[in-house]
């Protein structure tokens, strides 16, 4: 039996130059890296050109030279139920549905409107660093129930959270698909979570932003479908800008189906004005949540899944001291360097000073990210390939 050949509509190898546009990747490596000119892997927005539709979508719009106030177009949370329902089987009501000025933002506002002053918000690290820095920026306590570590992947300790969760902590904020490790926690996991939540009165907030980038046929699972507990005590946040590569584009959206919650919620966002979307973001949406759209998303994930076997490949061949964790979904891979034996300083030394490369570092992400480092692998894999020589280099 023949091998069939997948054939690319997109060309995913071809090297954007990056340079001149103002893009945070480049411009900030001498702020935050003491280098300029460093190989950045490091912020999670991939080198691929953004998808053509949506561009044209987006050139259409400027065609008509007047940028005044405008109007949600019609139809337009009819199109995101819709490829809510068709890609993880949530039906979801439009009138669940905001728009919200990015999802850090988000979850900002939540913690302003449901957590006290005197409360307490719990994250599950190693997790995206802002679930701790929006929290803390807004003067509440942080709670940590930290995940444990299980053969190349994570668990929730729930024995550890029902300690920790006493009557001050108002809000659980869940990394769904997990971000850095790439997981797709499943149902059972899910349906716990939010058991747990839900009977203590803790909001759950789930960071939905990498749902459409499930890898290797696994699946993504909304919490607030997982059961009626999770529906009562949920706040989903999510947006097609990492999937679409259009995150300087904000076209976040909140799906809050509990009447109370919504409410309280809603009713804060819109008095300050915060549920208003730019003239592009519903553009920018509508055009990548289309057939065209899922062509590419397609296309994108088969060159992302050939990108992270690259780099497992190459490490086991080349430098067996670091061990890739495959991830579920998305682009990032959280690298295990604990074999280097190197502590905080001299394992950043190494990738920046030596190998020239900016990655993001793993204690950044807290506890259990001691001796990780995140590498996004969403670009050309002649890129790639540079960038594991280099650190091979540097390690010998």
């Amino acid at each position: 039996m023949k091998k069939r050949t997948t054939i690319m509509t997109y060309d995913f190898d071809r090297v954007i130059d990056r340079r001149g546009s103002g893009d945070l990747k480049h411009e900030v490596l001498e702020e935050r890296y003491g280098d300029a000119g460093l190989l950045p892997l490091w912020v999670a927005d991939m080198d691929f050109e953004t998808p053509p539709f949506i561009t044209e979508a987006l050139r259409k719009r400027l065609e008509h030279s007047l940028y005044g106030y405008t109007v949600m177009p019609q139809g337009y949370w009819e199109t995101v139920a819709q490829w809510i329902a068709s890609h993880h089987g949530w039906n979801v009501k439009t009138e669940w549905m905001t728009f919200v000025p990015g999802i850090v933002k988000g979850i900002g506002m939540a913690i302003n409107v449901f957590v006290k002053p005197d409360e307490k918000v719990i994250i599950q690290p190693p997790v995206y660093h802002p679930f701790r820095l929006t929290p803390l920026g807004n003067r509440r306590q942080v709670v940590y129930n930290p995940l444990i570590e299980c053969e190349g992947t994570y668990r929730m300790d729930f024995e550890q959270l029902k300690r920790v969760a006493d009557d001050k902590c108002r809000m659980l904020i869940l990394s769904n698909p997990h971000n850095p490790a790439g997981i797709c926690w499943d149902r059972a996991t899910l349906a716990e979570l939010a058991e747990i939540c839900h009977e203590r009165g803790i909001i759950v907030i789930s960071d939905e932003i990498h749902c459409d980038m499930a890898l290797y046929d696994n699946r993504h699972i909304p919490f607030a479908s997982v059961s009626e507990a999770a529906e009562r005590c949920s706040i989903t946040f999510g947006a097609p800008s990492k999937t679409f590569n259009i995150a300087g584009i904000v076209s976040s959206y909140a799906i809050v189906p509990d009447d109370s919650i919504r409410r309280r919620l809603y009713a804060w966002m819109e008095a300050n004005e915060l549920n208003e979307p730019t003239l592009f973001a519903p553009i920018a949406t509508m055009a990548a949540f289309t057939q065209q759209g899922e062509e590419w998303r397609k296309e994108m994930l088969r060159y992302i899944e050939g990108n992270i076997d690259f780099v497992v490949e190459y490490c086991r061949r080349n430098i067996p001291q670091i061990k890739p964790w495959k991830p579920q979904a998305s682009f990032l891979v959280w690298l295990d360097c604990r074999d280097l034996a190197l502590g905080h300083e001299a394992l950043n030394a190494l990738f920046v000073k030596k190998a020239r490369l900016a990655l993001n570092d793993g204690e950044m992400f807290g506890k259990g990210g001691e001796g990780f480092m995140r590498l996004n692998v969403a670009a050309p894999r002649s890129v790639l390939a540079e960038a594991l020589e280099r650190l091979s280099k540097a390690i010998e």
